[in-house]
């Protein structure tokens, strides 16, 4: 198990291990029945939350835990899960208003977010503890409360890694979701995280890009056109199958939806794995981009929307961190700001030095290298140079926080690198 530090915390990276239910039709429609009670339920208590201003766990269960136990039958467990999740859901909407990622005050996105009652899906997950929820690991059963009581033997399918890994691992809550037909638990672990590496000197530095997606300093180029391709080609027949707008349509629509995200998610894995292996194996950290708020800053052409709001470089560097603090490897985010106009060898800072989206010369000292190899050896020194100052970082992913501008001036040096401070989750595999 993983090795517990002060006041009983578990030191370790927590991961996601999702499992399919294999449910008996029964056991399909009690679950059916308690998820969509539980998020009729949760809709309501939002209601109130909205109305009241009672937006915190303890506040807003003063107003709704007896009502919802009694009014759609739950128990008393899952009644606290149900409040928790709806404060839970007030939170998240207020970081992203402060963030941005809705839009300005005034904006007709933000004042619809922000102006109604948070509401719930019917199929939204519900939150399931080790009071509601238990695993029999051996025999690949969970036992999970229902509205028709506790229902037991409900069968699950996973891998032999995924099933080791609960066995291990599993701790805290458990999500329970329904999605296209299938049924799916979403269980935490927490698995130990690699002490440190001490004595790091050099960094790998990685520039994430729109045409190649992951260069590192050592000039290897990950994914880049093929993958922009497929993008193209995939956001292409959705457009064709909703202009259709016939049955059929819709069913391929269906069918093929989330197939992107997917994709993206898979290929995200397979890049950060490779960076950290490379890292790992030649006894060096990570340096990446901290791109918080890159879409309010970036102004892009109409052409260019798509293709940069398609890709999820925040997960790729969240995949990137938290599987570096398995493995021990330290990670540090520095500001990317003119890393692609500077010259990686004589430090020369000047927009005419990237002469096309694939190359840089400088017009200094004559240096011709690609340009994301040339960004990913400037981000490499901005961390060496942070780390030297003691400024370290292992955290799974940047700090949420609002996006904002460089405020400087071009220089004819490199703008200073900052550190992002560690956070504390890690999605992934």
């Amino acid at each position: 198990m993983p090795e517990r530090g002060g006041r009983g915390s578990v030191r370790g990276v927590k991961l996601v291990v999702q499992v399919k239910l294999l449910p008996t039709p029964l056991q399909a429609a009690a679950l059916e029945a308690t998820l969509h009670a539980c998020n009729a339920a949760a809709t309501w208590a939002s209601q109130v939350a909205f109305e009241k201003n009672a937006r915190r766990n303890f506040a807003l269960r003063e107003h709704t835990y007896t009502q919802v136990k009694e009014r759609w039958g739950l128990g008393a467990q899952a009644a606290q899960h149900v409040i928790k999740k709806t404060c839970d859901a007030y939170a998240a909407l207020a970081a992203n208003l402060k963030a941005g990622n809705l839009g300005k005050p005034w904006s007709k996105r933000y004042r619809k977010a922000a102006e109604k009652p948070v509401a719930f899906r019917p199929e939204s997950a519900q939150p399931y503890d080790d009071r509601m929820l238990s695993w029999q690991i051996p025999d690949r059963t969970v036992s999970i409360w229902t509205l028709s009581g506790r229902m037991k033997n409900v069968a699950f399918t996973a891998s032999p890694e995924h099933l080791a890994r609960l066995a291990l691992y599993r701790r805290g809550e458990s999500d329970l979701l329904f999605r296209d037909g299938m049924w799916f638990l979403n269980a935490t672990c927490e698995v130990r995280e690699a002490e440190p590496a001490t004595g790091v000197e050099e960094f790998l530095g990685i520039d994430l890009g729109i045409v190649n997606i992951a260069t590192t300093s050592d000039g290897q180029i990950m994914a880049g056109r093929a993958v922009n391709r497929g993008r193209l080609r995939e956001r292409t027949l959705r457009t064709k199958l909703q202009r259709k707008n016939t049955p059929s349509a819709k069913r391929r629509l269906k069918k093929r939806r989330r197939k992107e995200a997917r994709r993206a998610k898979d290929i995200n894995h397979k890049i950060s794995k490779r960076v950290v292996a490379e890292a790992e194996r030649t006894g060096r950290g990570i340096a990446l981009e901290d791109l918080t708020g890159i879409r309010e800053r970036v102004r892009l052409r109409k052409p260019q929307r798509a293709t940069h709001s398609s890709w999820s470089f925040a997960q790729l560097g969240a995949f990137i961190a938290y599987k570096a603090r398995r493995a021990g490897v330290p990670v540090v985010f520095v500001d990317p700001a003119y890393t692609s106009r500077t010259c990686a060898e004589c430090g020369h800072l000047d927009r005419a030095n990237r002469v096309s989206q694939a190359w840089f010369a400088c017009r200094s000292c004559g240096f011709v290298d690609h340009a994301d190899r040339n960004g990913s050896r400037n981000i490499r020194r901005r961390a060496e140079e942070l780390w030297r100052r003691g400024a370290q970082s292992t955290a799974p992913d940047p700090p949420p926080r609002p996006g904002r501008g460089t405020g400087r001036k071009p220089s004819t040096t490199a703008s200073g690198a900052r550190c992002a401070s560690p956070g504390t989750s890690a999605p992934g595999r």
